[in-house]
């Protein structure tokens, strides 16, 4: 049997080199998304002012 300091060593170097990051996924693609969201919250904005008036 190995030791728990072996087997931990082992799973370190068993793990995938490069994992996808999620924020990283999204970087390419927020000249789009940062208008549409702003127009998003600018008419959801707008409909409150709009129905609380």
């Amino acid at each position: 049997m190995s030791s728990p300091a072996e087997r931990s060593a082992h799973a370190a170097h068993s793990s995938p080199a490069h994992e996808a990051d999620p924020v990283e996924a999204i970087v390419p693609m927020m000249p789009l998304v940062l208008p549409v969201a702003g127009g998003v919250l600018m008419f959801l904005l707008a409909f409150i002012a709009v129905y609380m008036a």
